[in-house]
């Protein structure tokens, strides 16, 4: 399989034409789910950027084609609706005769969103706590200056 790499399409018109098919109809199906996502390549496959953080990716490989949530909880979430697909915990495998039905998609892509969400969260928690210790440490400072411990 001999890959264009500077594109999403590019990438496309390398693959074999059953994994193309499968993928082509993915790429659809992830547009119509978050119809804001940018189409990027990340890690050299075919990717969905939202706000800078990639949510989904896909490429074909000797045996198929996988789908990568680009998170490695993801799949674990959702443990018994991905259970009957081969995977590894960053990826999920699928035939492209037997592509991955839209349902499942969906319910990969509001997962990892919610992960965003919850990370972004914590991040902002964390930083606001930060702030905090620093404006009292600051404080402490200044007691410690002015001697008035």
């Amino acid at each position: 399989m001999k890959r264009n790499l500077h594109s999403v399409d590019g990438y496309l018109k390398g693959v074999p034409e059953d994994s193309r098919r499968a993928l082509e109809r993915l790429r659809k199906t992830i547009r119509s789910i978050i119809p804001g996502a940018e189409e990027c390549l990340s890690y050299r496959i075919p990717a969905f950027r939202v706000n800078g953080v990639v949510v989904a990716g896909f490429c074909a490989t000797t045996k198929g084609c996988s789908y990568f949530p680009f998170s490695g909880s993801t799949l674990k979430t959702l443990g018994p609706l991905v259970s009957r697909y081969e995977q590894t915990k960053s990826s999920l495998h699928f035939s492209p005769e037997i592509p991955l039905p839209s349902t499942l998609v969906r319910k990969l892509i509001k997962t990892r969103m919610v992960e965003m969400k919850k990370k972004t969260i914590s991040n902002r928690d964390r930083a606001k706590e930060k702030a905090s210790r620093v404006r009292s440490q600051r404080g402490s400072l200044r007691h410690v200056r002015r001697g008035t411990t």
